[in-house]
């Protein structure tokens, strides 16, 4: 299994869709977050605190299934990102050793 980030960036009417697609956003994650393999999800903020897109670091058995998990998030299917993408990583810190 190995730990993967999806940033989303939102597009023009993000503020407007997320509204509508939160809840379905939020469930589609669940499952992840049932199975602990969400290490961290939240929003990125603007200088006024509003949000501008989404960071989820996540467990997935390869590059290809957290990219195709992605895929079908509310947020991506929607068009509440204008942009996503999925990135393979490492944990440093804190010290798993």
């Amino acid at each position: 299994m190995g730990l993967y980030v999806l940033i989303g960036r939102d597009g023009p009417r993000g503020a407007e869709l997320r509204k509508l697609h939160r809840e379905a956003h939020l469930r589609n994650l669940e499952p992840l977050a049932s199975a602990e393999r969400i290490a961290y999800a939240g929003p990125l903020l603007d200088a006024a605190d509003q949000p501008v897109g989404s960071v989820i670091i996540f467990e997935a058995e390869s590059l290809a299934a957290a990219r195709s998990f992605a895929q079908r998030d509310p947020y991506v299917v929607q068009g509440v990102f204008e942009r996503w993408e999925v990135w393979g990583s490492r944990q440093v810190f804190p010290s798993l050793a």
